[in-house]
């Protein structure tokens, strides 16, 4: 058997493939912590549904590094909720999975392919959509096996007046804020070296031109009409996790 000898350049490209790897679990790790954070720093809640942020966070990092990262991200944010702070057992823990899986794998998916603001805006869009139909479909699902006393006819009962609106709501609101936060937080990564510079925003650095300032307005002009909508058309109440 004869062996072929290795090049320099075998050595160069299987340690840029071990650092890209340990970077990439390492930023996992970083947006799941942060994700999870979240859940206790700020939510708000109305009736028995709940708005927090963890799905921003777990969206940027599919925009970021793809959906398979974002993935691995919902499902630990998941299961780290369901040891600790969960009521909902195991069917909470498949409803948060899948639910925050597909808004922010969609997101992922579209951004990647068309990597500007249009190509973001679409993708959001399409998360919020997805977003709000996979829930539903849960909730149909899950709730009459979670709660017994609850039929799907009652879940279906509730869709018009609370699960449709909340969701769409809801998710616009994870979706404004990461129209919000994404430069930034992408940016700063960039700079400290956490994420590689690449396709069209190489060397591009955040400043506060006229096209940020108008997406920054418009992201948080959505931002406050969605808490005024849960708070005072849903009378949600605000508290921490």
């Amino acid at each position: 058997m004869r062996i072929l000898p290795l090049k320099e350049g075998d050595f160069l490209n299987t340690g840029k493939k071990e650092r890209d790897n340990i970077r990439r679990m390492v930023l996992t790790a970083l947006f799941t912590a942060m994700a999870y954070a979240v859940t206790f720093l700020f939510h708000i809640k109305v009736s028995f549904l709940t708005f927090d942020a963890k799905d921003t966070v777990i969206c940027i990092s599919a925009m970021l590094m793809g959906p398979a990262t974002s993935t691995v991200a919902s499902f630990a944010v998941s299961l780290i909720e369901f040891v600790t702070v969960s009521d909902t057992g195991f069917w909470g823990l498949i409803m948060n999975f899948i639910s925050s899986a597909a808004f922010a794998g969609i997101a992922g998916v579209i951004y990647r392919n068309e990597r500007k603001l249009w190509g973001a805006a679409c993708g959001l869009a399409a998360a919020i959509a997805t977003g709000t139909v996979v829930m539903l479909l849960l909730d149909m699902l899950v709730i009459p096996i979670y709660n017994p006393g609850v039929t799907a006819g009652t879940v279906a009962g509730m869709i018009p007046a609370l699960l449709l609106p909340f969701n769409i709501v809801k998710y616009t609101l994870n979706a404004a804020l990461v129209l919000a936060l994404y430069k930034p937080i992408s940016s700063a990564l960039k700079r400290s070296g956490m994420l590689p510079a690449s396709g069209v925003e190489n060397n591009e650095k955040y400043k506060f031109g006229i096209r940020t300032v108008i997406v920054f307005s418009v992201a948080a002009a959505l931002c406050a009409a969605c808490v005024c909508v849960l708070i005072f058309v849903f009378h949600g109440t605000i508290g921490r996790g």
